[in-house]
Protein backbone atom coordinates (compact mmCIF):
# COMPACT_ATOMS: atom_id res chain seq x y z
CA UNK A 1 0.00 0.00 0.00
CA UNK A 2 2.73 2.18 0.50
CA UNK A 3 4.15 2.03 -3.12
CA UNK A 4 0.59 3.31 -4.16
CA UNK A 5 -0.38 6.86 -5.09
CA UNK A 6 -3.44 8.88 -4.26
CA UNK A 7 -5.56 10.39 -6.71
CA UNK A 8 -8.76 12.70 -6.82
CA UNK A 9 -11.41 12.43 -8.25
CA UNK A 10 -11.83 15.19 -11.03
CA UNK A 11 -15.70 15.47 -10.35
CA UNK A 12 -16.27 14.70 -6.52
CA UNK A 13 -12.76 15.04 -5.13
CA UNK A 14 -12.87 12.03 -3.44
CA UNK A 15 -9.10 10.74 -2.61
CA UNK A 16 -8.62 6.82 -3.29
CA UNK A 17 -5.32 4.81 -3.84
CA UNK A 18 -4.10 4.29 -7.66
CA UNK A 19 -4.40 0.81 -9.01
CA UNK A 20 -2.85 -0.86 -11.80
CA UNK A 21 -5.40 -2.18 -14.67
CA UNK A 22 -5.11 -4.64 -17.06
CA UNK A 23 -4.69 -3.72 -20.71
CA UNK A 24 -7.40 -1.93 -21.84
CA UNK A 25 -8.81 -1.28 -18.33
CA UNK A 26 -10.84 1.34 -17.05
CA UNK A 27 -10.60 2.56 -13.30
CA UNK A 28 -14.16 4.20 -12.27
CA UNK A 29 -14.68 6.38 -9.44
CA UNK A 30 -16.92 4.42 -6.56
CA UNK A 31 -18.55 7.26 -5.20
CA UNK A 32 -19.73 8.70 -8.48
CA UNK A 33 -18.79 6.67 -11.49
CA UNK A 34 -16.27 9.15 -13.32
CA UNK A 35 -13.28 7.64 -15.36
CA UNK A 36 -10.38 7.78 -13.60
CA UNK A 37 -8.18 7.43 -15.86
CA UNK A 38 -7.93 4.14 -18.33
CA UNK A 39 -5.24 1.72 -19.54
CA UNK A 40 -3.29 2.77 -22.82
CA UNK A 41 -1.02 0.42 -24.35
CA UNK A 42 1.91 1.79 -25.86
CA UNK A 43 -0.03 5.25 -25.19
CA UNK A 44 3.24 7.34 -25.10
CA UNK A 45 5.34 5.84 -28.51
CA UNK A 46 1.95 6.12 -30.15
CA UNK A 47 1.23 9.90 -29.20
CA UNK A 48 4.88 10.80 -30.26
CA UNK A 49 4.65 9.28 -33.22
CA UNK A 50 1.06 10.60 -34.12
CA UNK A 51 2.11 14.00 -33.02
CA UNK A 52 5.54 14.03 -34.95
CA UNK A 53 3.61 13.06 -38.05
CA UNK A 54 0.29 15.84 -37.25
CA UNK A 55 3.27 18.58 -37.10
CA UNK A 56 4.45 17.61 -40.72
CA UNK A 57 0.75 18.19 -41.95
CA UNK A 58 0.41 20.88 -40.36
CA UNK A 59 3.23 22.89 -41.95
CA UNK A 60 2.62 21.56 -45.08
CA UNK A 61 -1.13 22.48 -44.55
CA UNK A 62 -0.13 26.27 -43.78
CA UNK A 63 2.74 26.68 -46.70
CA UNK A 64 0.85 25.51 -49.53
CA UNK A 65 -2.57 26.39 -51.58
CA UNK A 66 -5.50 24.85 -49.79
CA UNK A 67 -8.08 25.35 -52.68
CA UNK A 68 -7.77 26.47 -56.11
CA UNK A 69 -10.88 28.11 -58.48
CA UNK A 70 -10.45 28.24 -62.21
CA UNK A 71 -13.45 31.04 -63.76
CA UNK A 72 -13.21 32.75 -67.20
CA UNK A 73 -9.81 31.37 -68.33
CA UNK A 74 -8.44 32.17 -65.03
CA UNK A 75 -7.17 30.07 -62.06
CA UNK A 76 -6.21 31.65 -58.58
CA UNK A 77 -4.83 30.34 -55.93
CA UNK A 78 -5.12 30.76 -51.99
CA UNK A 79 -3.60 29.56 -48.66
CA UNK A 80 -5.43 29.67 -44.93
CA UNK A 81 -3.40 32.31 -44.21
CA UNK A 82 -4.11 34.56 -47.20
CA UNK A 83 -8.15 33.51 -47.10
CA UNK A 84 -7.74 34.79 -43.14
CA UNK A 85 -5.66 38.22 -44.43
CA UNK A 86 -8.88 38.40 -47.37
CA UNK A 87 -11.22 38.36 -44.21
CA UNK A 88 -9.55 41.40 -42.36
CA UNK A 89 -9.02 43.34 -45.72
CA UNK A 90 -13.14 43.03 -45.92
CA UNK A 91 -13.69 44.25 -42.31
CA UNK A 92 -14.33 41.09 -41.02
CA UNK A 93 -11.82 41.19 -38.30
CA UNK A 94 -13.60 38.93 -35.73
CA UNK A 95 -13.97 36.34 -38.31
CA UNK A 96 -10.87 36.69 -39.18
CA UNK A 97 -9.15 36.69 -35.57
CA UNK A 98 -11.56 33.62 -34.19
CA UNK A 99 -10.09 31.50 -37.97
CA UNK A 100 -6.54 32.17 -37.28
CA UNK A 101 -7.13 31.25 -33.60
CA UNK A 102 -8.67 28.22 -34.35
CA UNK A 103 -7.35 26.63 -37.28
CA UNK A 104 -3.89 28.14 -36.87
CA UNK A 105 -2.84 29.15 -33.87
CA UNK A 106 -4.49 26.84 -31.04
CA UNK A 107 -3.37 23.65 -33.19
CA UNK A 108 0.36 24.91 -33.20
CA UNK A 109 -0.16 25.31 -29.84
CA UNK A 110 -1.30 22.12 -29.25
CA UNK A 111 1.07 20.27 -31.12
CA UNK A 112 3.89 22.15 -30.08
CA UNK A 113 3.02 21.40 -26.17
CA UNK A 114 2.53 17.84 -27.36
CA UNK A 115 6.11 17.25 -29.12
CA UNK A 116 7.63 19.92 -25.51
CA UNK A 117 5.88 17.21 -23.19
CA UNK A 118 6.60 14.20 -24.89
CA UNK A 119 10.28 14.34 -26.73
CA UNK A 120 12.42 14.62 -23.82
CA UNK A 121 10.65 12.37 -21.84
CA UNK A 122 11.70 9.72 -24.72
CA UNK A 123 15.03 10.72 -24.81
CA UNK A 124 14.55 9.94 -20.37
CA UNK A 125 14.40 14.09 -19.50
CA UNK A 126 11.81 15.73 -17.38
CA UNK A 127 10.93 18.81 -19.67
CA UNK A 128 11.50 22.35 -17.61
CA UNK A 129 8.08 23.17 -16.80
CA UNK A 130 6.15 20.43 -17.56
CA UNK A 131 2.80 21.16 -15.26
CA UNK A 132 2.44 24.52 -17.20
CA UNK A 133 2.93 23.30 -20.36
CA UNK A 134 0.76 20.29 -19.61
CA UNK A 135 -2.04 22.83 -18.48
CA UNK A 136 -1.27 24.81 -21.35
CA UNK A 137 -1.83 21.81 -23.46
CA UNK A 138 -5.01 21.23 -21.73
CA UNK A 139 -6.61 24.51 -21.98
CA UNK A 140 -5.82 24.70 -25.33
CA UNK A 141 -7.35 21.41 -27.37
CA UNK A 142 -11.36 22.85 -27.21
CA UNK A 143 -10.14 25.88 -29.00
CA UNK A 144 -8.04 23.58 -31.53
CA UNK A 145 -10.96 23.19 -34.13
CA UNK A 146 -9.43 21.13 -37.57
CA UNK A 147 -12.63 19.47 -38.38
CA UNK A 148 -14.41 22.57 -37.80
CA UNK A 149 -12.40 24.25 -40.79
CA UNK A 150 -13.19 20.99 -42.69
CA UNK A 151 -16.90 21.37 -42.69
CA UNK A 152 -16.90 25.22 -43.38
CA UNK A 153 -14.59 24.59 -46.68
CA UNK A 154 -16.55 21.12 -47.60
CA UNK A 155 -19.37 23.20 -47.98
CA UNK A 156 -17.95 26.12 -49.57
CA UNK A 157 -16.56 23.73 -52.18
CA UNK A 158 -20.58 22.60 -53.23
CA UNK A 159 -21.39 26.23 -53.29
CA UNK A 160 -18.79 27.29 -55.32
CA UNK A 161 -18.86 24.27 -57.69
CA UNK A 162 -21.91 25.40 -59.48
CA UNK A 163 -19.93 28.92 -60.15
CA UNK A 164 -16.09 28.00 -61.10
CA UNK A 165 -14.46 24.74 -61.01
CA UNK A 166 -12.69 24.26 -57.73
CA UNK A 167 -9.73 22.22 -57.74
CA UNK A 168 -8.19 21.08 -54.05
CA UNK A 169 -5.43 21.76 -53.09
CA UNK A 170 -2.07 19.82 -51.27
CA UNK A 171 -3.50 21.73 -48.18
CA UNK A 172 -7.08 20.47 -48.35
CA UNK A 173 -5.59 16.86 -48.25
CA UNK A 174 -2.83 17.56 -45.84
CA UNK A 175 -5.78 19.20 -43.27
CA UNK A 176 -8.18 16.02 -44.06
CA UNK A 177 -5.06 13.77 -42.88
CA UNK A 178 -4.62 16.62 -40.11
CA UNK A 179 -7.70 15.94 -39.02
CA UNK A 180 -7.77 12.14 -38.45
CA UNK A 181 -4.56 12.22 -37.09
CA UNK A 182 -5.74 14.59 -34.38
CA UNK A 183 -8.40 12.17 -33.47
CA UNK A 184 -6.43 9.64 -33.11
CA UNK A 185 -4.16 11.41 -30.70
CA UNK A 186 -6.83 12.17 -28.65
CA UNK A 187 -7.56 9.03 -28.48
CA UNK A 188 -4.42 7.47 -28.05
CA UNK A 189 -3.06 10.04 -25.39
CA UNK A 190 -2.75 9.35 -22.00
CA UNK A 191 -2.42 12.04 -19.46
CA UNK A 192 -2.40 10.04 -16.68
CA UNK A 193 0.36 7.43 -18.02
CA UNK A 194 2.65 10.73 -19.19
CA UNK A 195 2.75 11.67 -15.51
CA UNK A 196 3.84 8.07 -14.45
CA UNK A 197 6.63 8.40 -17.07
CA UNK A 198 7.55 12.14 -16.16
CA UNK A 199 7.81 10.95 -11.98
CA UNK A 200 9.74 7.84 -13.21
CA UNK A 201 12.31 10.27 -15.62
CA UNK A 202 12.75 12.27 -12.33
Amino acid sequence: MDNQHLIACHECDLLQYEVLLPEGGVAHCPRCGAELYRSHPDSFERSLALTTGAILLFVIANLFPIVGIKLQGQFVQTTLFNAVQMLYTDNMWSISALVMLTTMIMPALQLLAMIYLLLPLKLGRVPPHFALVFRTLHAVQPWAMVEVLMLGVLVSLVKLAGLASVVPGIALWSFGALMMIMAAIAATFDPHGLWAKMAAAE
